[in-house]
């Protein structure tokens, strides 16, 4: 079976509120708010060639271990940085600079990784 992520739903408190953090610090493409089948909000947003469904609720009530990654370069990792830098956002590097952790208003926790691809660091182990 050959299969991809279609989507991440994401429950916010404020959907056009996050999503204009997605598009604020990572350029993300933002469709505007739209209803979904029971009348609850819900905002569309487009990073990393992945789209992000974020409907609003309540968000989870803390953070755990959970949290998204998207692979960047170093370049964009320091672009990212900067922008998060001149931002209110909860964010911090990790793994000697090469990781960089923010969080939204909502306990949901996002990487933005340059230290190389999982699947680089299992090479040879996986079968195919």
């Amino acid at each position: 079976m050959s299969a991809s992520i279609g989507h991440i739903a994401l429950i916010v408190r404020d959907p056009t509120r996050t999503a204009e953090l997605l598009a604020g610090v990572l350029g993300a493409q933002v469709v505007a708010d739209q209803p979904d089948d029971e009348g609850c909000l819900q905002t569309f947003a487009k990073f990393g060639g992945v789209w992000f469904v974020l409907r609003q609720g309540e968000g989870p009530p803390m953070r755990n271990g959970d949290h998204i990654a998207f692979e960047v370069s170093h370049d964009e990792l320091r672009h990212f940085a900067g922008m998060l830098a001149t931002s209110d956002v909860e964010h911090f590097m990790a793994r000697e600079d090469s990781a960089l952790y923010f969080m939204d208003y909502d306990n949901h926790v996002f990487e933005l990784d340059a230290g190389g691809s999982i699947d680089d660091a299992f090479r040879g182990l996986l079968r195919a």
